[in-house]
């Protein structure tokens, strides 16, 4: 008996044929390898996560928050008072910190009266729920350095104690909350 295959083949019409099937390896090269390299090259050098430790930035960040931090920008441009950013103090075998840029270079920094003071006069700062604690004298910030702050003024390790931090220092600016989910949210 004659299938129609049978039938087909003896009038020249060939069956579609089916690849042959590649190995699993190759498979999992194929589809992991780029993605693997994809977030290597974006973690290396745009973008990286970090969380927060400490309670120096509360009320704007707490303990365990997640923030990504953008690599890329501050390497084209300097830093912006208000912004967030994260740094590594030279000589310091310690966790990054993070805190607030306050002065730019040139800029005259004081403490005085709870409120913090910029080249003579009161900074705005919104973000904050309490006043700024002691006393610091009038200080220049030298070119190529901030001066950096924790918003939870009374709990932070910050420029009052460690001095000014310089560009090279700063890995990068907080650009993105992203955990807690209820917490979402992008930094200017």
């Amino acid at each position: 008996m004659e299938t129609s295959y049978d039938a087909a083949l003896s009038e020249g019409v060939e069956r579609e044929s089916v690849p042959p099937r590649r190995p699993l390896l190759h498979e999992f090269v194929d589809t992991f390898l780029p993605a693997i390299a994809v977030v290597l090259v974006v973690n290396l050098f745009l973008a990286q996560p970090r969380t927060v430790h400490g309670q120096s930035m509360e009320p704007c960040l707490h303990e365990n928050e997640r923030v990504i931090i953008d690599l890329v920008s501050l390497h084209w441009r300097a830093p912006r008072r208000g912004e967030i950013v994260v740094l590594r103090l030279p000589n310091r075998h310690s966790d990054p910190l993070i805190k607030r840029v306050i002065g730019l270079p040139g800029d005259t920094v004081a403490i005085r009266g709870g409120e913090v003071q910029v080249n003579g006069e009161a900074l705005d700062e919104p973000y904050l729920n309490q006043i700024t604690p002691g006393r610091m004298p009038a200080t220049v910030v030298p070119e190529a350095h901030v001066f950096v702050l924790g918003d939870n003024r009374g709990a932070s390790n910050d420029s009052r104690y460690f001095g000014m931090v310089a560009y090279e220092s700063i890995l990068g600016r907080a650009w993105l909350r992203y955990w807690p989910p209820s917490e979402i949210e992008l930094f200017h």
